[in-house]
């Protein structure tokens, strides 16, 4: 019974928020709009990124490759086919590079997996410079036929939406509990009888399809996109960075942290530019220190500490009266 209150809470928040954020465009400047977009984004890939690397503790950096094979894919068919069919492809191609790669390395785990997974992405992004310079005789693209700016932003709401969506169905299901299991004691999962690596494949590539979708949503923001832009490694690291500061094993710290980071980031651009990436390594290094947990964490350790401390005040009083 609790655990179906639960999903309907997750639901009815969801929902809250999902239409608190359809209302934007309609109210906001253009500013704003462009910022509820940069949350969103980051809402999507920090979820989608926390389902999987948060439940197994595989560490991946490979994001900024699936986003820029979604960016590139939405970048060839815009204008031949309809948009939401190129950002399904741009899903698609980033789910498939998703399965061959995680056929390849997700048997390593640790500083091995994070290491490989990063060497892939500059691979792929080398490799699809390389592509360009001999094939097509140009390095990046422009983006002549885009959807208007509105059509941008409700596609990646509705990416958002989604992988938040996923988050909550999937850790109710079976395949949601032997990620969790293989997290917690992989060899002991196997033992189970969970097939550990179809498991971990699968999840790795349901993040990569979230990935790609939102950046083939997203290629349009750009009138023009380069490997060096779509296959920024920086998109990956605040991925990562975000669901760690808001906690990459639950549901609402990456969407919470997303938020904040996406409002603090803009700040700290615009106000301390040449600090900036100092404060996201000083950020990073407390939130590893002092909320290992994440900023979900946060308010569950304030609760329980204040029914200790109230716990332990109503004992002092009746020792005294006693």
């Amino acid at each position: 019974m609790k655990a179906q209150n639960t999903f309907v809470r997750d639901l009815v928040v969801l929902a809250v928020l999902g239409a608190a954020a359809l209302v934007i465009p309609a109210m906001a400047s253009d500013f704003l709009i462009s910022l509820a977009l940069t949350c969103l984004m980051y809402v999507a890939l920090s979820s989608s990124w926390g389902l999987f690397c948060g439940s197994t503790r595989y560490l991946s950096l490979a994001t900024s490759a699936f986003f820029g094979l979604g960016a590139y894919t939405s970048a060839l068919l815009l204008g031949q086919v309809p948009w939401l069919l190129a950002v399904g492809l741009g899903a698609m191609v980033a789910a498939v590079i998703a399965l061959i790669m995680g056929a390849a390395v997700l048997h390593l785990r640790g500083t091995y997996f994070a290491v490989l997974t990063f060497g892939m992405t500059e691979l792929i992004r080398h490799a699809v410079t390389y592509f360009e310079k001999q094939v097509t005789g140009t390095v990046g693209r422009v983006l002549i036929t885009v959807p208007e700016s509105t059509t941008v932003y409700y596609t990646v709401l509705g990416l958002a939406v989604l992988a938040v969506l996923m988050s909550i169905l999937v850790r109710r299901s079976r395949f949601g509990l032997a990620l969790v299991g293989i997290g917690a004691d992989e060899q002991r999962a196997q033992t189970l009888g969970v097939n550990t690596r179809l498991v971990k494949i699968g999840g790795f590539a349901l993040t990569a399809a979230i990935a790609g979708a939102v950046g083939a949503a997203m290629a349009v923001r750009w009138t023009y996109i380069d490997p060096v832009t779509v296959f920024n490694p920086f998109i990956g690291f605040q991925t990562v960075l975000i669901a760690l500061i808001g906690g990459a094993a639950t549901l609402w710290g990456p969407l919470m942290a997303a938020i904040v980071f996406s409002l603090l980031a803009e700040t700290l651009r615009l106000q301390l530019p040449q600090i900036y990436m100092m404060m996201l390594g000083i950020l990073l290094i407390l939130s590893v220190l002092y909320l290992p947990n994440g900023l979900a964490s946060l308010r569950w350790s304030m609760f329980t500490g204040w029914f200790d401390k109230g716990g332990k005040n109503r004992q002092g009083k009746e020792e005294q009266h006693g």
